[in-house]
């Protein structure tokens, strides 16, 4: 049974950078094909997909977060990491990692973690 599980700050302050590790139990993250993935859902509002690291190492993120976003990995702890830079209060959410499966759908997700962005 795979198992993931987030962990960092719950609270950051404006214009710092987000870090937060996922770290895997139950499977390797370097197994072909899976993508490994952070999601964030705001209050009030519906999933908001940041990117995801493959298997292989290589990174995929989404357009309108790009510019801040780093995503990357350790395989000697089976962990891996999402940066975001320079946030803002509108980054408050609750951070999921996840893995993705052949099917496309992310079918085993870590129980998430708050962060808030406020001085």
């Amino acid at each position: 049974q795979v198992q993931l599980q987030e962990s960092g700050p719950g609270l950051v302050k404006p214009s710092q950078t987000l870090s937060l590790t996922c770290t895997v139990s139950g499977g390797s993250i370097t197994t072909n094909y899976y993508y490994w993935g952070w999601i964030r859902q705001p209050p009030g509002k519906g999933l908001e997909w940041i990117g995801n690291i493959a298997y292989g190492g290589s990174t995929y993120y989404s357009p309108s977060l790009k510019s801040r976003t780093s995503i990357s990995r350790d395989t000697s702890k089976n962990q891996f990491t999402l940066q975001l830079s320079s946030v803002t209060p509108e980054d408050t959410a609750v951070y999921y990692c996840a893995r993705r499966g052949g099917s496309l759908e992310y079918d085993y997700w870590g129980q998430g973690t708050q962060v808030t962005v406020s001085s």
